[in-house]
Order: C-alpha cells, then structure tokens, then sequence
C-alpha cells in the first residue's frame, strides 16, 4: 500500500510530515525550493508522482508563503499526473475570516478553500477548524479531525476530576467546553468579553461559579494569548485553585509567549500542529503530538475504511 501514495511535506511542517510518513510507514519524497533574491521562490517534487495518491502536508500559519507553497506543491502534484492529491493541514490559516460581519470585508476562509480547490486538491484533512462552517466552502470532502481526541484522555490522566471545571475564555467557544464538561461529568464556565478592535480585550466577566476550583481553559487556538491570560487571572481573582489551557493551534505571536510566562497560568496543552519557537521560554507549555492521528486517517482513507472512530468526540 505504500508504495501507492507519496508524501511531502512543505517547509513549515516539514518536521511533522516526516513523522506522519514515518508513523504510515514510509519516508517524505523530497521537495526542492529555489528562492530568488526578490522573496519569489519555486517548488520542484524531487521524485515520480505520477498515478500515485499524494499527500501534501502543511500548516497555513503565517507569513503567507506558507499557504502559497502549498497551493504551488498541489498545482506541481497536479501538473505531474498525480492520481488523487490530498492536503493534510494541521492548521487552516485565515479561518477567522468566515463570514461578513461588517460591510466591505473579503470571507477570506472562502477565498482559501477556492484557491485549494482551483490548484487542484481533491481532499482535505484538518483539525479544529476556527469555524465549523468552513467545511461547507470546500466542493470536495474534508475530513475535521478534533482535537479532544487527544486533550480528553490527557485531562482524564493528568488531572483530578474531584474539583475539575471547563471553561471557555470566551462566549464563541461554549459549545466545545460544553463538549468537554459533559465528556468529563464536570461543571463549567464563561468568561464573556468585550472588543473594540482585533486582539485586544476590552473588559472580561466570568459566568459560573470557580471558586475551589482546578480550572481548564478550553479553546482552538492561542494567538497573542491575551483573552488567554486576561481569563486565567480573572479565574484566580474568583477564588479558582488553579487555572490550565487546553488550545489545539499554538500560533503564539507577538507578546504571546511572554504574557503566558507571566500570567496566572500553571500550563497550556497544546498540539504540535505549528511548531514552537526555540528562543523563547516555553516553560510553561506541553506539546501532543498529533501526527499518529493524521497518520491513522490517512491510513484508513487509502484502505477505504471507516474514520467515524475518529469522530467520536467532538
């Protein structure tokens, strides 16, 4: 069966694709990228593709090169007669963009799944999308893995359930601590809070009761961490005992890695859909890998088989 698919890997996930090839029991088929001295640059599949099912593995974390390099790996996948191009995508960038919630703003999530589809891709593998929704702006399937999968058995192990409680940092993120609380048998809680602009919080309020509580916070993705941190403090300052983060995609840019070394917070769980910085202070942050998941899919998908086990939480 291996010898029927080819994976790669583009430069940002390259580490993790040669983990899922070597947890489906292969190896990555190599890529060359030139780069020219204007920032342009060029992809070239180093081995035969044709009449194989190819599996191209990226996360679309910025800058946006990044997803430019995936769509240019499908368009050369395509271009070299490739029998089924899959796009295994870790993290699906720009899927805060999924709707219009002001007048004259692109539906940048839309705009992504197009491009996809246009370059050529005839599947996509992701996890915890921003949006569920976005699963609808694809014409071909895509299959939306949960990170649960992994946080769920990790809290059940690490943490005692005699004062456990989920939360969520904020009111858009209810429906997954719900998930979580009734999987758990726990209590839960909301912090709801207020914006002016993008990634700054203007006021925070939790609903539910804290106190003598281990808290775990609950979320898809930690960015500049500050509705994070804002919320863990908030969950101390109401008598909590402890506060956690449990949070699928660590972007983690700009002040991120700082506010969650200083903050309330006694560890963030994250996956390794997009790598860590390495000269940064990381003390505070635990990493699951998830390529064995993504491996498993991939494995049931070229047998034909049923990945409904794989959605069994949610």
């Amino acid at each position: 069966m291996s010898d029927m698919i080819k994976i790669l890997a583009g430069s940002a996930s390259q580490e993790f694709g040669e983990r899922v090839a070597a947890a489906y029991g292969t190896s990555l088929v190599p890529v060359r990228t030139q780069k020219f001295s204007d920032g342009e640059f060029a992809v070239s599949i180093e081995e035969t593709v044709r009449g194989k099912e190819v599996i191209i593995v990226q996360s679309t974390f910025p800058p946006s090169d990044n997803l430019l390099e995936l769509l240019m790996l499908i368009d050369a996948a395509k271009r070299a007669s490739a029998k089924r191009i899959v796009a295994v995508m870790p993290y699906f960038g720009f899927a805060r963009q999924d709707r219009k919630d002001k007048p004259r703003v692109a539906i940048g999530a839309k705009l992504i799944a197009n491009m996809l589809m246009a370059a050529g891709v005839n599947r996509v593998i992701t996890m915890d999308l921003h949006a569920d929704q976005i699963q609808g702006f694809f014409e071909v399937p895509v299959d939306h893995l949960f990170g649960s999968t992994l946080f769920l058995p990790w809290l059940e192990n690490n943490v005692s359930r005699e004062n456990l409680c989920i939360a969520t940092p904020d009111t858009g993120g209810t429906k997954r601590a719900n998930t979580y609380a009734k999987a758990l048998g726990v209590d839960m809680a909301i912090c709801y809070k207020q914006r002016k602009v993008a990634n700054q919080v203007e006021s925070m309020t939790v609903i539910g009761e804290v106190k003598g509580k281990d808290v775990v916070l609950v979320d898809d993705m930690c960015d500049t961490a500050g509705t994070l941190t804002k919320a863990a403090d908030l969950m101390m300052e109401h008598g909590a005992l402890s506060v956690r983060a449990v949070c699928t995609h660590p972007v983690l840019s700009g002040p991120a890695y700082d506010r969650i070394a200083a903050s309330s917070l006694k560890e963030l769980i994250v996956t390794d859909s997009i790598p860590l910085r390495e000269d940064v202070n990381a003390s505070k942050i635990t990493v699951l890998p998830v390529h064995d998941m993504f491996a498993q899919v991939l494995q049931c998908l070229m047998s034909n088989k049923s990945i409904s086990t794989q959605f069994t939480i949610q």
